[in-house]
């Protein structure tokens, strides 16, 4: 059996020392905003995309990548993450996995208003450093958001 590999991006986005995470119906679980990279996007694209289509709030991206002087290149954000989640396993072969590119940012404000095609306001939560540790939420869930507050305070 072939493995499909899509690239997703993940952006945690913080506001005065919290960070967003929705109830993503069809996996069950409380995650931040994000989604697959489209064919034309490089994957920071596609994570502040996704922040702005979920939320209606304009990221920006915590971005720590030194400049390198090249002709013709360009420097890319780095993620603060890239990770490989196991997405489809029938009969124990993987049938499909996302490989990740987790990202921070700040956002200006609290105030969600999804698209008209996403997941309504009232399924965001936010959640302070100290709620993340007491959570029952999925320990990189916790570890990554716990991260981006922190590195945004250093900003």
């Amino acid at each position: 059996m072939e493995t499909t590999r899509h690239f997703t991006a993940t952006v945690y986005v913080v506001n005065d020392g919290a960070t967003a995470l929705h109830d993503h119906q069809d996996i069950g679980k409380r995650i931040p905003p994000g989604g697959h990279v489209d064919r034309d996007e490089i994957p920071h694209e596609a994570g502040l995309r996704e922040v702005r289509e979920e939320t209606g709030l304009d990221p920006t991206l915590l971005d720590d990548t030194r400049t390198v002087d090249t002709p013709g290149g360009q420097v890319l954000p780095r993620p603060r993450h890239q990770m490989l989640y196991d997405i489809n396993i029938h009969n124990g072969n993987v049938g499909h996995q996302h490989i990740d590119h987790i990202y921070y940012a700040t956002i200006p404000s609290r105030d969600i208003t999804p698209g008209h095609d996403e997941v309504g306001a009232e399924a965001w939560h936010w959640y302070t450093a100290s709620e993340l540790r007491a959570s029952e939420l999925s320990s990189n869930v916790v570890q990554f958001g716990t991260e981006a507050i922190r590195a945004a305070e250093k900003m």
